[in-house]
């Protein structure tokens, strides 16, 4: 007869195997996104410095003289290289996206995998459209008005790792707020709130917009503003959003009971 220790130790056995198989998954799904984000960057290296020649565009279209400067002795080489592997890394979210994705399915149960899948599609292109957003919309209107505003005895001169410390906050932080619709969806599908309490919560998300947009950009109101009409506007997509994945979800079972 097995004893009651017995039965214990299997079960920790079991719990034991169960998370180190976990671990290792995660350490190979890890691995993965680290290994496609290097072999784009290393394909892309030795464009870097056309890499940030089309990243400094929106500037160099607005700026006096048409040239930036370096104060630091690296910059001219590390800075093309650092903007190079936030490139990769964009380029390579899918796959990150995608990895994340792999790794909670099993967990999933079959009608979640079902919606799981659009929202994923849908997160990708969403990122990359904030991305696109902020470099085409974003980058001319506040690069015009901050060059715009100078005075008349002050020359403007940017350094290039300033530049790209700016440019990638701003990008992130567009990149973030258009997945506002895949945020409300999964907080409506997880049961959470409801469309409907979320359609009440309107004025207070109008202005947390601002108040989100006040700390992801600097400190102008043009910035501030083209990132939180978005984000308002993404909410409102949201409900949309989760009202036809609230629809799509009760028809299976609305047909299962006109069956029996």
């Amino acid at each position: 007869m097995t004893g009651a220790g017995d039965t214990e130790s299997t079960e920790e056995d079991l719990a034991e195997g169960t998370l180190l198989s976990h671990l290792v998954e995660l350490r190979d799904r890890l691995l993965k996104i680290v290994g496609t984000t290097i072999l784009f960057f290393i394909v892309m290296l030795p464009w870097s410095a056309d890499i940030f020649s089309i990243a400094s565009e929106p500037l160099m279209e607005v700026l006096p003289g048409g040239q930036m400067i370096a104060t630091e002795v690296a910059s001219p080489l590390l800075t093309p290289f650092k903007l190079t592997f936030f490139v990769a890394l964009f380029i390579a979210m899918p796959v990150v996206l995608y990895q994340i994705w792999a790794f909670i399915a099993p967990g999933l149960y079959k009608k979640e995998k079902h919606f799981a899948m659009p929202l994923l599609a849908s997160s990708i292109l969403l990122f990359y459209l904030g991305v696109a957003f902020a470099y085409y919309l974003v980058f001319p209107l506040i690069f015009g008005f901050f060059t715009g505003v100078a005075p008349e005895n002050v020359e403007v001169q940017t350094d290039i790792s300033k530049y790209l410390d700016f440019i990638t906050t701003i990008i992130f932080a567009f990149g973030l707020a258009f997945e506002v619709p895949i945020a409300t969806v999964l907080v409506v599908w997880t049961g959470l709130t409801s469309p409907e309490k979320l359609s009440r919560a309107r004025p207070y998300v109008f202005l947390g917009a601002f108040i989100v947009g006040m700390f992801l950009t600097p400190p102008d109101i043009i910035s501030q503003t083209l990132l939180a009409v978005p984000v308002y506007l993404l909410f409102e997509l949201g409900i949309v959003m989760s009202r036809i994945f609230a629809i799509r979800e009760q028809e299976p079972d609305d047909e299962g009971t006109t069956t029996d």
